[in-house]
This record gives structure tokens, sequence and C-alpha cells, in this order.
């Protein structure tokens, strides 16, 4: 099943997506008593949103071996984390504002889990009932600030800096589904979810036993190799198999 949330009239909603058009629900995803409502409405006439307002976006880096080596690194034994906040929520199809203080902007296609509900000290076996779905982010990086000494939140913290979407996919199979992104067309990255160092069940139980993942919660599972510098002006998306694409502009 394909949750959006979307905005028509300025009214806030979410919706099922089927084929070309999305079906209003009262209530949200991640409530078991959401409603099918009868109001149907074409995609090309709503604004899709970022379909998750989490709390906080939880981000694993170096979870693809071949990024890992173009940046000279071991691989890691244990996941890399860092955190982006709230205020980094972008919207299918938004600009992304390139930083006056920033000199390289880069894309990092990942794949993002969404939390359907509260998550503390799960073990891996029970995972997939705390998983509402999944969608594609692009966890934007300011490349030139980000220290060597691998305080990357300080690089990924900006305004906008992880779009989301363009839906959450309840039935994916996370374990193998290529996964790309295009720069103006060409594409820059490809690999499969089947190269991650650390699997999304994994990420969750270990993360899970360190903080409390909130209703709504995203984790991001790491880019692959190919990330490169982008200007103002470029148009990006990030697609991964059956999780559609998700574009932005850079501003």
């Amino acid at each position: 099943m394909k949750f959006a949330r979307f905005t028509i009239k300025d009214i806030v909603s979410y919706g099922i997506i089927e084929g070309d058009n999305i079906t209003k629900i009262v209530g949200t995803p991640f409530e078991d008593d959401y409603a099918l409502t009868d109001i149907h409405y074409n995609l090309k006439g709503v604004k899709l949103l970022s379909p998750t307002l989490y709390s906080k976006a939880v981000c694993i880096g170096l979870n693809y071996k071949d990024h890992a080596k173009e940046f000279g690194l071991s691989i890691p034994t244990e996941p890399v984390v860092f955190l982006k906040p709230d205020t980094c929520i972008n919207d299918p199809e938004s600009a992304i504002i390139y930083p006056s203080i920033s000199k390289r902007l880069d894309y990092e296609a990942e794949l993002a889990i969404v939390l359907k509900k509260d998550c503390k000290n799960v073990e891996e076996a029970e995972v997939s009932s705390y998983i509402l779905g999944y969608c594609c982010a692009n966890d934007i990086t300011a490349r030139d600030l980000q220290p060597k000494q691998g305080q990357w939140t300080i690089a990924k913290c900006f305004d906008g800096f992880l779009p989301l979407g363009p839906f959450i996919e309840t039935e994916f199979n996370p374990s193998n589904a290529v996964i790309q992104s295009r720069v103006n067309g060409e594409v820059k990255q490809i690999s499969n979810t089947s190269n991650l160092i650390f699997s999304p069940f994994f990420l969750v139980s270990y993360l899970s036993k360190r903080m409390t993942l909130k209703k709504g919660d995203v984790i991001s599972t790491g880019t692959p190799g190919g990330i490169s510098g982008m200007k103002r002006g470029d148009i990006v998306e990030i697609e991964i198999e059956k999780l559609g694409v998700l574009r932005n502009t850079i501003g």
C-alpha cells in the first residue's frame, strides 16, 4: 500500500495512491483505525508532501562498501550514526536551497525506514511490526563543510536537507531493490540494497537499544558510491525500485 501526505486547497491530508489517483483517508497511516473516504483526486491536482513529519531522522554513514572505499575509509564494524533535525524535512518537487556558506552540495540516494510506532529495546526478530514502510530519501550534504573529524551532522543539518517521498510503501522487500540517483537525467549512483552492510531490521533493533525511536521517525540507511557535487538549477532524482522517484531542484 502506498501512503502519501498531500495538500490541496491548503488542506493537508493523508491518502492512498492507486495508479494516477489518491484516495483521502481520515486519520493517518500511523493509526490502526484510519478510514478510507470516497474522496479521490488525480495526482496531478495535488502537491505531495514529505510522507512523515519525524521527530528525528537517524542516518547511517558508510553503509555500502563502495561508498566507504571512495572515501578511503575502513568498512565499519558497527553502524556509523548521525542525526538530522526535523528542520531538514523537505517535500518532493520542492527546492533544496544551496547554502551561501557552502561551495559543494552533494546528493546521496538512500533507502529510508519509517517507524509506525514507538520503538525501544526491540529484538531484530520483532522489528517488522514496528515498521510502517519505506520511502526514498536524499541525504543532502554540504561536503566542503564536513569536518574531517567525523562530525557529519554539521554538514548535513541545513534546512530542507532531507527530502523524503514521494510515498511510503508498506509492501516492500528492503533486501533486494535497485537504488540510483540522477542529476539532470544522468545516472550518478546505481547499486542494490542487497549491498547494505547493516540491514534495515538490524539497524532498527540496534538503534532502539540506544534511543527511543518515535512514531514517524526515519532511519536513512546510507548511500552507495558515486557521490559528487551539484549546482543551482540542477534537478536531482532518487529512484528506488517500487518506491517511485523523489525529485527536487537545487535552488
